[in-house]
């Protein structure tokens, strides 16, 4: 902290004025800056957002500062903030310029892969991840007080150029709720700040899901007439289906032709095997029936061609 007295009061509106100006300036000396722009009267909209908040007011030693801090960047002042593994830097507008640097040490290596451990099998996407849609006992698991992603006041050292001598002044108040509204726009520098590489949370969860998801090759395939009737289109038949084939050309299964075969074939025999059987004898005609037993031995020992008259 610097040792100089305070400056003269200066109302909101010339603030809100000269903090645009000093970001104008910084920005034709060719200076990057990226100020903290609030719409309306919520800080942070977004899980990871809204989470930092609430982590930054759990911790008393910061409630006395935080309310003035949360007027500052409400109110623009946040002209320039910037956020790097272990570290953050901003320039707030007050009586005058001040520079706020805040070191954050990096989630202990043991504490990470315990988060990793605790969460793997349950992130599929880091999608999802980034935009705080998993399953609350997943989120409650990564940004837990003590043990989670978000600092605790023994990790973190402030330092601020104004006169203050508070351990946290308005100004560093209103840097870290912008951080806050940093993360509602880009939720990955929580895991850059920590000093942590969140694709291990996926790799973890990936290394789980490889024992128990199904091969490839027993998934279940729709056929066309499940897909025509999901989508209600009627389906062309592939050129060697069963419809293509004339159906002269079909081979009939075994069982059907066997039943073809068979059935008619033992009506058609027994017809040829009557057809072939001797005929019943012939019926005698009446003059045979009279004639006297002498002539017709006679007539059968007669050669035959002639004749009887």
């Amino acid at each position: 902290m610097s040792f100089y007295t305070w400056g003269d009061y200066v109302p909101v509106a010339e603030r809100r004025r000269q903090a645009q100006q000093t970001l104008t300036k910084l920005r034709k000396q060719g200076q990057s800056v990226a100020p903290v722009t609030i719409e309306g009267r919520k800080i942070a909209k977004t899980f990871w957002g809204q989470s930092w908040c609430t982590n930054l007011e759990r911790y008393s030693d910061y409630a006395y500062r935080l309310p003035r801090g949360r007027s500052y960047v409400r109110n623009g002042f946040v002209v320039d903030l910037q956020i790097a593994k272990g570290k953050i830097t901003a320039r707030v507008s007050g009586s005058d310029l001040y520079n706020i640097k805040i070191a954050i040490a990096p989630v202990k290596a043991a504490g990470w892969k315990a988060i990793c451990r605790d969460c793997a099998g349950a992130i599929d996407s880091l999608v999802e991840l980034l935009q705080g849609r998993l399953a609350k006992g997943v989120m409650d698991r990564v940004c837990r007080e003590g043990d989670g992603l978000f600092p605790s006041p023994e990790e973190i050292k402030l330092s601020c150029s104004c006169p203050d001598w508070a351990g946290m002044c308005k100004h560093v108040a209103a840097a870290l709720y912008g951080v806050g509204a940093r993360l509602d726009e880009k939720p990955r520098l929580l895991f850059v700040l920590r000093g942590v590489d969140e694709s291990e949370l996926l790799a973890g969860a990936g290394q789980d899901l490889a024992l128990t998801s199904p091969a490839v090759g027993t998934a279940k395939v729709l056929d066309d007439s499940d897909v025509g009737a999901l989508f209600g289109l009627d389906m062309a038949e592939p050129a060697n289906s069963d419809a293509a084939i004339p159906a002269a050309a079909k081979k009939p299964q075994r069982s059907e032709t066997r039943k073809a075969v068979e059935k008619p074939a033992g009506k058609k025999m027994l017809a040829t095997k009557k057809s072939r059987s001797p005929r019943a004898t012939r019926t005698k005609s009446r003059h045979e029936q009279t004639m006297p037993v002498s002539a017709r031995k006679e007539r059968a020992q007669r050669p035959p061609g002639r004749d009887s008259g």
